[in-house]
């Protein structure tokens, strides 16, 4: 089996890290060369991953924030639009209703 290192397919770059110039699909030396991409590539994959599950922890508090800000405006909309439902008048006129009901009982 031939060496990584010593394919002509291998490139190691300036600040030492690895590449590879092999195609799966065109100039693969080895049938070995293939179990060795797919891990490269694999690795890549979970790389990847792991850097999202990074960006999406670091995110998580200022997401928290927001969902909070949000609620708080919604909820403030929600108020400010309960006169158009008649929200309002309804909690009134239960009101006025147990008043007159205290009234008429006393």
């Amino acid at each position: 089996m031939i060496q990584c290192d010593k394919c002509e397919y291998f490139i190691r770059g300036p600040g030492g890290q690895i590449g590879f110039k092999c195609d799966p699909f065109k100039n693969i030396k080895e049938p070995e060369c293939l179990v060795k991409w797919q891990l490269i590539k694999i690795d890549m994959m979970v790389r990847s991953y792991q850097a999202t599950l990074e960006m999406y922890r670091r995110l998580a508090p200022l997401q928290e924030k927001m969902f909070r800000q949000m609620e708080r405006e919604i909820d403030d909309v929600d108020e400010a639009d309960r006169w158009k439902y008649g929200l309002h008048d309804d909690e009134e006129n239960e009101e006025e209703e147990e008043d007159e009901s205290e009234n008429h009982s006393g």
